[in-house]
């Protein structure tokens, strides 16, 4: 079974993150079975954007990255603290212990921006949210190679624009994950 890793800071965006947990999940149930998602965060309840609760399925001190396949993470929204969560220490650690394991990050949106901040994305090709110029601006303030697409992918790290390429983003991390007959037949399944 490949375990991904859904890792969630306060303030996260709801779309952006069910994303990442029916691809998984359809996989599961309909696709070729070999995928399982988990959730984590820095603390056991957390509040999303528009004020929905949820809770994670482990601590980030509890997480065994060697169990674990892969690391999906969502953007959010600074009005909702995303920012609180995704720049502490012990998120930007996780992230970190990813990739130093050399295993796949998949990010969508401003999720891009603490990868950036751990420094995994120095010198590596990326994106962010491109509505607002503020954030692509961080994201190369991290020095990062910003570009004017909606999905970049940079040794097994993908980073995103916004909201609308969140089921790519999810069924390309599928497709790493298992293969791109398996990722074209879930796609399929969920009709897209």
């Amino acid at each position: 079974m490949k375990k991904v890793l859904l890792l969630l800071a306060n303030g996260f965006e709801i779309f952006e993150a069910s994303a990442f947990i029916d691809v998984i999940g359809w996989n599961l149930i309909e696709g070729d079975g070999s995928t399982k998602l988990y959730s984590c965060g820095l603390q056991k309840e957390l509040q999303s954007t528009f004020d929905q609760r949820f809770t994670v399925d482990f601590l980030i001190d509890e997480i065994d990255v060697d169990a674990y396949d892969a690391l999906a993470i969502p953007g959010g929204f600074e009005e909702f603290g995303f920012y609180e969560d995704a720049f502490d220490e012990k998120f930007l650690g996780l992230i970190q212990q990813f990739r130093d394991k050399k295993k796949i990050i998949a990010s969508i949106c401003v999720g891009a921006l603490p990868l950036a901040k751990s420094g995994i994305l120095r010198n590596r090709c990326a994106t962010t949210y491109n509505i607002n110029p503020l954030r692509q601006q961080m994201l190369q303030g991290f020095d990062a190679k910003v570009l004017n697409e909606p999905v970049v992918e940079d040794d097994n790290m993908i980073t995103s624009w916004n909201p609308s390429t969140a089921i790519p983003v999810a069924l390309r991390l599928l497709e790493m994950l298992t293969s791109k007959e398996n990722a074209g037949r879930v796609s399929a399944l969920m009709g897209f």
